[in-house]
């Protein structure tokens, strides 16, 4: 191979160390021509040339290049699918066919591309978001089909478990599905908060939902709650009084105006 391409260069250059050219263009269309030159040479001691050997025994072997180019991935292993039926990838999520739920399954991660695989098989792909993107969700509709007989739970069953717990336990769980655009993806954040019930106990979840409802935030998470049961400030919320609450005002006695008690 080595002695071919020096032959090849000897034969180009050779050929056209004579020649002035204006431009680039006008050198590569005579190298093309020499490199044709140079195919079309025929053998010394067999038949037929380079180009005629290369039509009739290697043309025929080869295949097209592919459709879409060749892009370097990078493999994660070992992602669990969510019981939303999402995987997440640098703090965005994506969605992966029902069916799925809580399998492992590996992430194939192009410039461009995210693809799903369980047990060496691609099961779905997505257009990859950016970095500059976070806590979005794309979803694919195959993915999670209107029909959604497989689910362990649906919005009916997560909602009866926030009423259960109180009125304000179930309009925090209410205002985290009216903030996602797809229901599965409340679930998560959902069941998080009502799982505060069974280290807490009902009656202290539903007390923190009532003084995060009371707060700016729009829809309290499990993020905003957990730190109120942790240092207690929902114990003893209807005895405790307000510092800054007097119904009577300030009020001076008889001996001040006496020139008494200042």
């Amino acid at each position: 191979m080595e002695n071919t391409v020096s032959h090849v260069a000897t034969w180009v250059i050779a050929g056209l160390r004579k020649t002035t050219f204006g431009s680039l263009g006008q050198l590569r269309a005579a190298i093309r021509e020499r490199v044709e030159a140079y195919n079309q040479e025929p053998f010394q001691k067999r038949a037929g040339s380079r180009r005629s050997v290369f039509l009739a025994e290697e043309q025929p072997l080869m295949n097209p290049l592919p459709a879409v180019s060749y892009e370097i991935s990078t493999w994660v292993y070992g992602r669990k699918v969510a019981r939303n039926s999402y995987v997440s990838w640098q703090k965005n999520y994506y969605s992966v066919p029902i069916i799925n739920i809580g399998a492992t399954v590996d992430l194939r991660l192009t410039e461009s591309v995210l693809e799903v695989y369980r047990n060496h098989e691609r099961i779905t792909s997505h257009r990859l978001l950016s970095g500059e993107t976070l806590n979005q969700y794309q979803t694919n509709d195959a993915d999670i089909p209107p029909e959604r007989q497989w689910q362990h739970w649906d919005t009916q069953r997560v909602t009866d478990w926030a009423a259960r717990t109180g009125p304000c336990t179930l309009n925090v769980v209410e205002r985290i599905f009216e903030s996602v655009q797809v229901q599965e993806q409340g679930f998560n954040a959902a069941l998080a908060v009502l799982r505060l019930s069974r280290r807490y106990g009902p009656a202290r979840l539903e007390a923190v939902c009532r003084i995060a409802l009371q707060s700016q935030v729009r829809s309290p998470r499990y993020a905003h709650l957990r730190p109120l049961l942790e240092t207690g400030q929902d114990k003893n919320l209807d005895t405790q009084p307000d510092p800054f609450h007097n119904e009577g005002g300030y009020v001076r006695g008889s001996d001040y105006y006496a020139g008494g008690t200042r």
